[in-house]
């Protein structure tokens, strides 16, 4: 290795004062460096090429006895020291400046002063060996020798690197860890090479590691200036975003700020603005519309009424009938509210929603009567969303409207009032909320666990209904007695009913026209009182399962106050727990049928109940869950065809079994709708899908078309294409003899016709004929066909191939 090195050290030496020349070449040009660290790097790396190249000349004119050997052999080795001086003093400028910036330190470190005045003492005493040659000397030869104190050249550059070691250790944690790491290696390697360099005469061994160690120093601090810029352009990336978010948070607390002032001018109208803007997202997220076209017409829907706050009060809370005059001020604020939004021209949308809402797809709207697809499309969207709404909530004038009769008033006002394709999507969300979440909620919520109900007599004040399904729903609460009723106990009391929008009832007529029905009451203290349900069977015990005694209860009566519930519905069940400090109540209640949905409304009497929370399972719970006390109640015992017979509680509760979809194939089959269908969409369908099972929802299920009795039926996605013909005959004599006798039951038959990938449906019933031409697009070619419906009972299906 020796050998080696002593017979290609001068090309090395080449090499690396080129290297050593181009790197102080990019130190100038690099802009991002701190000018003071610049230059120490330049300084580093001149000083290392002129160290080589001297040291190189060195070797050449060694033993060169001419006049240009005699001066070179002298200024070289000269030049070799002073620059590996010069080197490591540039290095401490680094150094310094490293620990000045980066470091953020105050001061420099002590050692770095040090060093340096070794440096500069080095170089004194280089100068001072001209005249005496103490440590080196030129011989007759004109070769350079070593003097007996040639050990002081080393010595003082290798406590400069010790220092400098000491210093980096010891501050290591005011830098970064690759320019630790290149210190360190430039504090270690030269060392061992100048201890090395005294035992092998006639090696650079010190000059070449410093050098090489240099040129180490420059790429790690290349290196760190690429990492500090990266970290930079994180910074103002990360900052950028930061802004970006802190402009949409400023946006959108502008925008709810302007859309409650809206809604407080009308006290009737507390909330539409963000029920309108979701209801709008809803719409254009079942459009499957990109996120950023969902915000804007979330934002634009917002902001549609923002024209009421020019309109005068005393016109917008007027209780009466409105004047023309009046009416006319009212039909301006849609030209207003564009004239207000039109001046965010980063945000063109807003002022289109505002203007444009109150349009009609038939061209009778306001204020340009614009017509069909004249009308801006985030328009026709809000204009839904607004309608349904104004239906769903309580005005001066009216309660709010049962979301069933909304529906159908959209189905009125397709193609008239409303844009088709808008309004069919907002009757699929309709469908999609059995639970009724889709409407004004009270303004005081009872629910919230901040609220109180207080009860001075029965249903004084009734909670909003909450719900039961198969997910076990658990309600924790307080109840507190009220004063000054000379001994009464106060009785916290269960509610359980049925009603359209899940409230409780007490007036005749609402209770009509809401379809109320209450099942019966449970007092927490196990005593119930059965009005529509079936049966009742009640089971109280203490807390380890022991019948509970007569004696026990009266001891506690009154005493409790914290109360847990849990309650579940499965089919016709329901199965109630009731938990305090002393007992478990546990109630089970038979409903009249599996197809109601029922509420707990949360009441009592002479108390005060607070710090609701309701919180419900995610698991549906199974058959098992509730052991029955009555016979399931079953309307489909009547006779069986080729596929067992089906029960449609809900909304697609169930299905039959996919049937290949062949030409020719014909299905028939009896529908009757049940006892508590009231809807023309409470019938059979239809349902072309493909699954890997042939069950509806199973693995890869793809819906392709859903087809009603009633002619509805919903758009497929972009896999398949679905174009419905529904005609009416003579024979159709109107929705209400068409409910009327679905309720009676009907025959039904369906017939198909299969060309490749088109699926012709044909199919007739009390003079509606609905035909669909289905052409499926994504390539499967198995489809099937699957019966299921809403509230109706299917039976005696036959499959004709």
């Amino acid at each position: 290795m020796v050998t080696w090195l002593q017979d290609h050290q001068l090309n090395i030496m080449l090499i690396l004062g080129a290297i050593c020349v181009f790197t102080a070449f990019l130190s100038l040009m690099t802009k991002s460096l701190h000018p003071r660290r610049k230059y120490a790097l330049c300084g580093m790396q001149i000083s290392a090429a002129l160290m080589l190249f001297a040291d190189r000349f060195c070797y050449m004119y060694r033993g060169d006895l001419s006049t240009t050997g005699y001066y070179m052999v002298r200024i070289c080795n000269f030049t070799v020291f002073f620059m590996l001086y010069s080197l490591i003093f540039w290095f401490c400028q680094y150094l310094g400046n490293l620990y000045r910036t980066d470091g953020e330190m105050e001061k420099k470190p002590p050692a770095i002063y040090v060093s340096s005045g070794l440096c500069v003492l080095s170089a004194i005493l280089l100068i001072i060996n001209i005249f005496t040659g103490f440590f080196y000397y030129i011989d007759e030869n004109n070769c350079y020798q070593r003097a007996d104190s040639f050990w002081v050249c080393y010595i003082l550059p290798l406590m400069a690197t010790v220092f400098l070691f000491a210093c980096v250790i010891k501050y290591r944690r005011h830098i970064q860890k690759q320019i630790f790491i290149s210190l360190l290696l430039f504090s270690i390697v030269p060392s061992v090479a100048s201890l090395m360099q005294l035992f092998l005469y006639g090696l650079s061994l010190m000059d070449i590691s410093v050098v090489g160690m240099a040129v180490v120093v420059y790429v790690f601090a290349l290196l760190d200036l690429n990492n500090a810029v990266e970290r930079a352009s994180r910074l103002e990336v990360e900052y950028y975003k930061q802004e970006q978010l802190e402009m949409q948070r400023l946006f959108e607390q502008t925008t709810q700020a302007l859309a409650n002032a809206i809604d407080a001018k009308d006290k009737y109208t507390h909330g539409h603005s963000n029920r309108v803007a979701m209801y709008s997202k809803m719409i254009a997220q079942a459009l499957e519309k990109s996120e950023e076209e969902c915000d804007e017409i979330y934002y634009a829907a917002l902001l549609h009424d923002v024209g009421k706050i020019g309109i005068p009060d005393q016109i917008i809370n007027k209780e009466g009938k409105l004047t023309d005059e009046e009416f006319e001020a009212i039909r301006q604020h849609p030209v207003i509210g564009m004239q207000i939004l039109s001046k965010i021209s980063e945000s063109p949308y807003l002022s289109i929603g505002a203007h444009y809402h109150h349009e009609r797809y038939d061209g009778k709207g306001y204020p340009d009567r614009l017509k069909g697809d004249d009308i801006p499309e985030i328009a026709r969207i809000i204009a839904v969303a607004d309608a349904y709404d104004a239906m769903t909530s309580k005005r001066s004038y009216r309660d709010p409207i049962p979301q069933h009769k909304a529906r159908e008033e959209f189905i009125k006002g397709s193609g008239t009032q409303f844009d088709p394709k808008f309004a069919k999507i907002m009757q699929y969300l309709i469908d999609m909320d059995p639970e009724y979440r889709m409407k004004e909620q009270d303004e005081k919520d009872k629910l919230a666990g901040n609220g109180e109900i207080a009860c001075s007599f029965f249903a004084a004040e009734v909670s909003d209904g909450i719900v039961l399904t198969p997910n076990i729903t658990h309600i924790s609460l307080n109840s507190e007695e009220m004063s000054g009723h000379n001994g009464f106990h106060g009785r916290p009391i269960i509610i359980l009913f049925d009603s359209l929008d899940g409230h409780y009832y007490d007036d005749p007529r609402k209770k009509k026209d809401l379809v109320y029905f209450e099942y019966g009451q449970i007092e927490f203290d196990g005593k119930t009182t059965i009005s529509g349900a079936r049966k009742v069977h009640t089971n109280i015990t203490d807390l380890q399962g022991n019948p509970l005694t007569e004696k026990k209860k009266k001891q506690e009566a009154g005493k409790i106050t914290h109360f847990e519930i849990d309650a579940v519905k499965f089919e016709d069940h329901l199965l109630i727990h009731i938990k305090d400090d002393v007992k478990i109540v546990e109630v089970t209640i038979a409903l009249p049928d599996s197809t109601r949905f029922a509420y707990i409304g949360l009441t009592g009497e002479q108390c005060i109940l607070k710090d609701i929370s309701v919180r419900k399972e995610e698991t549906p719970v199974g058959p098992d869950h509730i052991q029955r006390i009555a016979e399931k109640i079953s309307f489909i015992n009547g006779p069986s065809g080729d596929i067992p017979n089906i029960q449609v509680d809900g909304y697609r509760y169930a299905a039959t079994e996919g049937i290949p979809v062949t030409d020719g194939m014909e299905i028939s089959f009896h529908s009757t709708s049940l006892p508590t269908a009231r809807l023309v969409w409470h019938c059979a369908y239809v349902d072309l899908f493909y699954s890997d099972d042939k069950q509806i929802n199973g693995p890869g299920y793809r819906e392709y078309a859903l087809i009603r009795l009633d002619g509805e039926n919903w758009e497929p996605e972009d896999f398949a294409e679905n174009k419905m013909s529904i005609y009416f005959s003579e024979e159709f004599e109107g929705w209400d003899v068409w409910r009327k006798k679905n309720k009676e039951g009907i025959d039904c038959k369906i017939t198909f016709s299969r060309k490749g990938n088109v699926i012709t449906s044909f199919t007739q019933n009390l003079g509606i004929t609905v035909k669909s031409i289905l052409t499926i697009l994504d390539g499967h070619q198995e489809i099937y066909a699957a019966l299921t419906g809403d509230q109706c009972a299917i039976t005696n299906i036959r499959i004709k191939k």
